[in-house]
């Protein structure tokens, strides 16, 4: 039965990951680890990776800048406390202000799944506080196969791909190709992105001939105000050689490549984001009783990504750019081998990040530095040993790391030495239940605009910030039922020297002070009957400062998401034919940053709706709706470590999400 099937893929990949064989991540081995598959999916309306899993997750939130390229928050932390990689490679978003995180640097029809490794348990991984985020993207096989699909939705959104893939015994090759374009959303009450600035706008006029001079000055250009919100291209090619047996080797490039990108809640949008991912990975078996398998990566990945008010009214009086690039540069080499009932991990891990930035006006008349061009360099050395005992699993990890950021000019440089580790012990009650417990600690260093960002020739980084550690307790247990499965995790994180904006300070505005986030999450499947199946989850986090920032009074940490709940009835009326029906929503958020920017934002809900229909084993239609009420509301909210339009007293502008979308996808299998 359908259903059946269902259930056990769900406790394959979401309780146990037993015996799958889920690509070069070794999910298998980690205690924690929330796979995500249907990223791909039909249901997906845009190239948004971050609106996908905020779908799908319910421990994931978003951060909404434009129709794509939004960011995630996992267990209250975003930014470079969730390390991202992308086939094993790690990329940088090149904007300070996050309109392209690293996350938005692969295409949801590149994906094969997810991996979500919540807290800091992975020591393979450079500064993974709050979770890391594990891409996996599709893999060559040897049979000729391949699909084309075209979107189409509402906002004038279109969208059309494609991916072939073959090869022989020894050889296989993917070439994978998109491009799709998408008008400005509209919200519930059907402003688009023009009108949700304008209405902001004329809400914070005060009389003041100046304020509101400055204040209309960020408002879109009359002739902007049905321009598309995006246009982007994608291609992604690999190449895997079998060697031998024993041996392989993978090859792999992306582009992506993005245009006119609106930011309306931003003084300025992207002119384009262009990013390049470079990979090459060697993998041999059986070398010798101290190498059951050796692994080589090497990798390099660009991002070239201007921004300009050149679409406001601000650019009547004075044209600015913010004009920035990032490249980062990594290898990795892990051995892995048994000994008695341990398996045993060694490995050496270096980057080599560099990020540049400068501010232009006029016909690109250089006027001053924004990021001093940076280089960060790491090395690091980790080991990992799994201790098998009966019912009983010891996992242990060691990594110490040594950090350098040496930026251009006279601004102090910074080293950095850290030794983190963990242990998770996890008792397999029976081949049905398990239960975990483990403490970790991890840490991250500033990154080049907390520590060196500049504008109008003042410094507002802090160079002299410390390094970042979480040391965190988890609890969790899974178990799989007769027609149920249900997990539930628990989490105690303790923040050392966190890095916090401090918006009443001039310069120097980001500051170090501990914190402590906890909370809880739930999540399970309920088959009730041969056709109709449930799922649904939940999550909460809580943060608070130990001590306010200088001249501040709050304790609340910012960015910290309120109560979220995903919850969805599944109804397969034959195997060529399936609906769903999807609530997601959130309890009101008031528990806020308010002296750094924070609002309280009312809770919401939402119906979405979809159907799928399989003709001639090949031809698949899939129709849609998402926000099937037409709610106004906002989830994103408002904290000023980013730049957002402010009228300078009350708050800032937010942004509301989409309102009724309606979407039609058609995808052919070969």
């Amino acid at each position: 039965m359908k259903h059946a099937l269902y259930l056990s893929v769900v406790c394959a990949s979401a309780l146990f990951a037993a015996e799958a064989e889920l690509g070069t991540i070794d999910v298998e081995a980690k205690f924690d680890t929330e796979v995500i598959r249907d990223v791909s999916g039909e249901d997906i309306k845009s190239a948004d990776v971050a609106d996908a899993l905020m779908k799908q997750s319910p421990s994931v939130s978003l951060v909404r800048r434009s129709g794509i390229a939004n960011d995630i928050i996992v267990r209250g932390q975003k930014k470079d406390n969730i390390n991202v990689t992308i086939d094993g490679a790690k990329v940088c978003g090149a904007c300070p202000n996050r309109m392209d995180p690293p996350i938005s640097h692969v295409l949801t029809n590149n994906i094969d799944y997810i991996a979500i490794e919540d807290g800091p348990f992975d020591v393979e991984s450079f500064g993974a506080l709050s979770a890391d985020v594990k891409v996996q993207t599709r893999k060559p096989t040897k049979a000729f196969s391949g699909d084309v699909g075209l979107n189409f939705g509402s906002w004038d959104y279109k969208k059309a791909s494609a991916m072939a893939s073959g090869g022989f015994d020894t050889v296989r090759f993917l070439v994978s190709v998109s491009g799709e374009r998408g008008g400005q959303y509209e919200d519930g009450d059907g402003n688009n992105f023009y009108q949700q600035v304008n209405n902001y706008i004329a809400a914070n006029l005060n009389g003041d001939p100046e304020h509101d001079k400055k204040l209309k000055a960020q408002a879109y250009k009359p002739q902007y105000s049905d321009m598309d919100a995006f246009t982007k291209k994608t291609a992604m090619a690999k190449m895997f050689w079998d060697i031998t047996d024993a041996q392989q080797l993978r090859l792999s490039y992306t582009g992506n490549r993005s245009d006119d990108v609106l930011y309306p809640s931003t003084p300025m949008d992207a002119l384009y984001d262009d990013s390049n991912i470079y990979n090459a990975e060697y993998s041999a078996k059986d070398l010798g009783r101290y190498s059951k398998q050796l692994d080589i990566q090497i990798y390099k990945s660009d991002v070239d990504h201007p921004m300009s008010n050149i679409y406001r009214k601000a650019s009547n009086k004075k044209l600015m750019k913010n004009w920035l690039t990032t490249d980062m540069r990594g290898a990795t080499i892990k051995n892995r081998f048994d000994a008695d009932n341990h398996e045993i991990t060694v490995g050496i891990d270096s980057s080599l990040r560099n990020w540049d930035g400068a501010y232009f006006g006029a016909d690109d008349v250089y006027l001053g530095i924004s990021i001093p061009d940076v280089d960060t360099r790491n090395i690091a050395f980790f080991a990992e040993d799994k201790i098998t005992l009966d019912k009983f699993v010891i996992d242990l990890g060691l990594r110490y790391d040594d950090t350098s950021i040496t930026p251009a000019g006279t601004l102090r440089e910074n080293d950095y030495n850290a030794l983190n580790g963990h242990i998770v012990g996890t008792w397999h009650q029976d081949e049905d239940t398990k239960i975990y417990l483990g403490i970790g600690r991890s840490s991250r260093v500033p990154d080049a605009k907390e520590l060196y960002f500049q504008k109008a020739g003042k410094v507002l980084g802090t160079p002299d910030l410390d390094l970042v550690t979480n040391t965190e307790i988890d609890l969790g247990a899974k178990k799989q039922f007769e027609n149920a499965t249900l997990e539930a995790k628990l989490f105690y994180s303790m923040l050392g020297n966190f890095i916090f904006y401090n918006a009443d300070r001039m310069v120097n505005r980001f500051e170090n002070m501990d914190a402590t986030i906890y909370g809880f999450e739930l999540s399970g499947t309920y088959v009730a009957t041969d056709s109709i199946y449930f799922d649904y989850g939940i999550a909460y986090q809580r943060g608070e400062k130990d001590n306010p920032l200088s001249g501040q009074a709050g304790t609340n940490m910012p960015e910290i998401p309120p109560l979220k709940l995903t919850a969805a009835v599944n109804y397969d009326y034959d195997a060529t034919a399936n609906l769903r029906a999807e609530f997601v929503a959130a309890h009101r958020w008031d528990d806020v940053d308010y002296e750094n920017g924070e609002q309280v934002l009312a809770g919401w809900g939402v119906v979405n709706l979809k159907g799928t229909k399989t003709f001639y084993d090949s031809l698949e239609l899939t129709i849609g709706v998402d926000n099937l009420f037409d709610k106004t509301y906002a989830i994103s909210n408002t904290y000023q470590d980013l730049t957002l339009i402010s009228g300078g007293v009350g708050e800032v502008m937010l942004m509301n999400e989409p309102g009724r979308y309606i979407y039609a996808n058609l995808k052919y299998t070969f």
